[in-house]
């Protein structure tokens, strides 16, 4: 199919329009709007994390759940038609394209996407449960758990209206997205009376991350220089600087969350380490759910131990693909991949990160390859939830 490429300058003054008239519309029904107005009907969560960190698997766990209605990464289409600016720039008109999705308004989708679409001009649209199900697609009932290959080849050719059809039909609105760099961008749909807005923060070990990103190098090399600010130049980070802008963000949103945060962040910030997600899926998952108000339903408990109790690591074809694997293995598997040089430089760039999310250095490689030596470190329970957050810790 052919592409229109609109021109950044022409896409950004677009963005800064839209966004202002948002800014007024908002100012205007804020000062009209009483105190006691009860929230909105549908519930908003916003998956916060950043590339290969097992969000892929997390918004899964989300997509496959029959009340959610999930999109994966939509900002994909900002960053991809507007790839010479940086992600600084784009934060704004990132947060603009999540506000309309919360909202069920797909019109938004027009500024990057002008032709007349099907479902399949939306990316990663098959990763959508929502999208492969009725009223999306009659192929599938939303109790299903449907797989992307299957979705792929049935739904594909439906209009792309049905989009917006469907997420006007379900109780819960979940978007996973790795564009967020600063938890501060959020404040104004986190104060927005017409989203119910919650994030749910992902993280992983930072030496694990990069042992994942090596298996993705040239998917991930636009987005790099993005994050660099490169004008459009793609970037392998063979020097881990983009590793140690993710870093950066990571620290910035927990401490953002947690230290000394506004009113509004009370009980809508809950952190997960992608570690104790794959050690303890059930308990896990169950905390992640309440914080949704959603409930685990036996289907999925049965999917999610298939998925997390498979056999090894998964290959490399794999890498943005939800298989069953070992996923406790999967998540120490830099242990014995990396180099120690490598390891040493990751922690070099990214030690505030290891510190802070609760992760264990390593000082020789002895103690890098000694699987019996836990790395990450324990946690008391609900200890990254807004409300238990002691900085003296």
């Amino acid at each position: 199919m052919a592409r229109i490429r609109i021109p950044s300058t022409i896409a950004i003054i677009f963005v800064t329009v839209q966004t202002g008239f948002l800014l007024f519309m908002y100012a205007r029904y804020s000062s009209f709007m009483p105190q006691s107005e009860e929230k909105p009907s549908q519930v908003h969560i916003l998956i916060l994390s950043s590339w290969r960190s097992g969000s892929s698997f997390v918004g899964q766990l989300f997509s496959q759940h029959p009340s959610v209605f999930y999109l994966m990464e939509p900002a994909w289409h900002v960053w991809v038609t507007m790839y010479q600016n940086s992600a600084k720039v784009l934060h704004m008109a990132v947060r603009d394209l999540v506000r309309s999705v919360f909202l069920c308004d797909m019109s938004v989708f027009d500024a990057y996407m002008p032709w007349k679409r099907n479902l399949s001009d939306l990316f990663q649209w098959a990763a959508s449960r929502a999208l492969c199900s009725a009223p999306a697609c009659d192929s599938f009932q939303r109790t299903d758990i449907t797989s992307e290959l299957a979705c792929k080849t049935l739904c594909g050719r439906y209009p792309f209206s049905k989009v917006e059809e469907a997420c006007r039909t379900y109780s819960h609105v979940v978007i996973k997205e790795v564009r967020f760099f600063d938890l501060k961008v959020l404040y104004p749909l986190l104060t927005d009376p017409s989203l119910n807005l919650k994030v749910i923060h992902l993280v992983r070990d930072p030496r694990a991350v990069v042992k994942s990103r090596e298996q993705s190098v040239k998917a991930l090399a636009r987005d790099n220089g993005i994050v660099l600010s490169t004008n459009g130049t793609k970037v392998e980070d063979s020097k881990y600087k983009v590793m140690q802008e993710v870093c950066r963000s990571h620290v910035q949103i927990y401490e953002t969350a947690t230290l000394k945060p506004p009113n509004f962040l009370k009980d809508r910030y809950l952190m997960v380490r992608f570690e104790d997600l794959v050690r303890d899926p059930l308990s896990e998952i169950s905390e992640m759910y309440k914080f949704a108000d959603l409930s685990l339903t036996p289907r999925l408990k049965s999917w999610i131990y298939n998925i997390t109790h498979g056999q090894g690591p998964g290959k490399k074809k794999e890498a943005f693909k939800i298989t069953s694997r070992d996923a406790v293995s999967v998540s120490q598997a830099w242990r014995n991949v990396l180099s120690f040089q490598k390891v040493k430089k990751i922690q070099e760039v990214c030690k505030g990160a290891i510190n802070i999310l609760g992760y264990q250095l390593v000082d020789s490689e002895k103690e890098q390859r000694d699987l019996t030596l836990d790395l990450v470190l324990p946690r008391r329970q609900n200890q990254f939830s807004w409300s238990s957050f002691n900085p003296k810790h």
